[in-house]
């Protein structure tokens, strides 16, 4: 039976005396009154209850903040646990006092320890190079992991992620690329599947917004000076596996992207956004050479303020070999195709970022032009979905177009209810895994300033040892390694 209050029985009572009045006899009223209570027994029955995973939540603020809304707003979870190791902050704060209930760790380990049997899945929106032990140690626990992209910094460690998922199937992953739960992803399939997109030869992918390391001073010797750390903030669990750096304004919060030991630049933090229908549908794979055809502000520490690098990929089946170029930098645009249109594409579902509002709009929005053999298609970047260009070639094709689905569920609901069985996720390691992958060896082309050669087969750069041994890296911290042995 429903909890009544004493303001809902007097309510109920005032019922049942308009029940009185209307029929001329207290027994009507009392039939009303019992149908009513039938009507509401039988609606409740019938309203199944929502099952809902338990999450524990590893990255509170900024990002992690925003994804812990999203997950909520599908009232398919229930936050647990909170872990940051900046819990002090402002919105961390904000994050716990809106989770009265939940456990608050500083050190995932920990949670793991104290907490492991109170939570089904776990959330990871830290920085890029500490996805990988709270993904590892999560999967050997047997727990399902939705972790921001780029899924992991090297190309060793996201092999080492696609490996433990595969070794435990019954757990669920997701890779927090949006796009691939919106109406590009589904547009993408049903225009390949229907022969619209084909004979794919060339894809040009572009990102010209400004980025945080562009003011730094390329000329740069060493790391940046030592700064007081945050009050309440633990700067070692911060660091995880990378080597120790002092810390610096200049990393925390926000600004690790661009540096080399932390981040994975334009192309790991935009790149899955723009490429991964393309990716995914055209089953790239891995490259087989990566050319490094233009690099601006080069220096050992952070990213260049402009860089164009050239993936190409072998032919696939009956599909032809393609090259795909990345231009990024704020003047670094691509060659633009006759009939290209507006320089900007809408984008609804691009979640917003400290750095909106703070430089003047780019050039150009970020996206991709499309070369077939006979169609061109021009896309923006997460949900937004294809146009042929020029729009003459549009309207002789608009009758030719195949029926597009809905997405059954957004990123965050698909995880969700694949933790419970009822779907399958759109992006998980295996499918994301050699995407991230691909940016990986464009890093290493960077870093090298120079053109690699892949084996794919054996998974090595050929005659570049160098560039060899960064697949790997550098070795991790002392008191680290164990997640590499998981």
């Amino acid at each position: 039976m429903e909890n009544i209050s004493r303001r809902g029985f007097l309510k109920t009572m005032g019922t049942a005396t308009a029940g009185v009045l209307l029929t001329g006899t207290a027994a009507n009223a009392a039939e009303q009154l019992s149908e009513l209570a039938d009507r509401k027994k039988k609606k409740k029955e019938t309203v199944p209850e929502v099952t809902k995973v338990k999450l524990a939540c590893v990255g509170i603020a900024n990002r992690g903040r925003q994804i812990i809304q999203d997950f909520e707003r599908t009232g398919l979870c229930e936050i647990v646990a909170l872990c940051d190791v900046d819990p002090q902050s402002k919105e961390s704060q904000q994050t716990i006092a809106e989770h009265p209930n939940a456990k608050v760790f500083t050190d995932f380990r920990e949670m793991f320890d104290k907490a492991a049997g109170t939570f089904e899945a776990v959330s990871v929106a830290v920085p890029d190079f500490s996805h990988f032990p709270i993904c590892m140690l999560a999967i050997s626990e047997g727990k399902h992991v939705y972790v921001e992209k780029p899924m992991a910094r090297t190309f060793l460690e996201i092999e080492l992620m696609m490996d433990i998922a595969r070794r435990h199937p019954e757990v669920v992953t997701q890779v927090g690329n949006q796009g691939h739960s919106e109406a590009n992803y589904f547009q993408f399939k049903a225009w390949k599947e229907a022969g619209i997109i084909k004979d794919v030869y060339a894809i040009d992918a572009h990102f010209n917004d400004w980025r945080r390391w562009y003011p730094y001073d390329t000329n740069i010797q060493r790391y940046p000076e030592a700064e007081p750390i945050p009050t309440g903030m633990d700067w070692d669990k911060w660091l995880t596996t990378a080597h120790y750096h002092d810390y610096n304004g200049k990393y925390h919060p926000g600004n690790w992207r661009g540096w080399y030991d932390f981040g994975l630049g334009v192309l790991g933090d935009w790149g899955a956004h723009i490429l991964d229908t393309c990716h995914e549908f055209l089953e790239l794979g891995l490259p087989y050479r990566v050319e490094t055809l233009k690099l601006t502000g080069v220096n050992d520490f952070f990213f260049p303020k402009e860089t164009t690098l050239r993936f190409k990929f072998p032919s696939r089946g009956s599909m032809p070999p393609v090259d795909v170029t990345w231009y990024d930098g704020e003047q670094n645009l691509p060659p633009l195709p006759e009939g290209f249109g507006e320089h900007s594409v809408v984008n609804n579902d691009v979640p917003a970022t400290n750095q909106t509002g703070q430089h003047a709009p780019a050039k150009l929005s970020p996206g991709k032009v499309i070369y077939s053999r006979e169609l061109t298609f021009k896309g923006g970047t997460h949900g937004a979905t294809l146009e042929i260009i020029p729009k003459e070639k549009a309207l002789e094709m608009a009758d030719k177009l195949p029926e597009v689905p809905q997405s059954p569920s957004n990123h965050f609901a698909n995880f969700l209810l694949a933790c419970q069985g009822k779907e399958k996720t759109r992006s998980p390691f295996c499918i994301f895994g050699p995407m991230a992958q691909m940016f990986a060896l464009g890093i290493i082309a960077i870093r090298t300033q120079s053109t690699i050669t892949f084996d794919s087969t054996k998974k090595e750069i050929v005659g570049n040892p160098f560039a060899n041994a960064l697949l790997a890296g550098d070795l991790p911290r002392k008191g680290w390694e164990e997640f590499y042995k998981l």
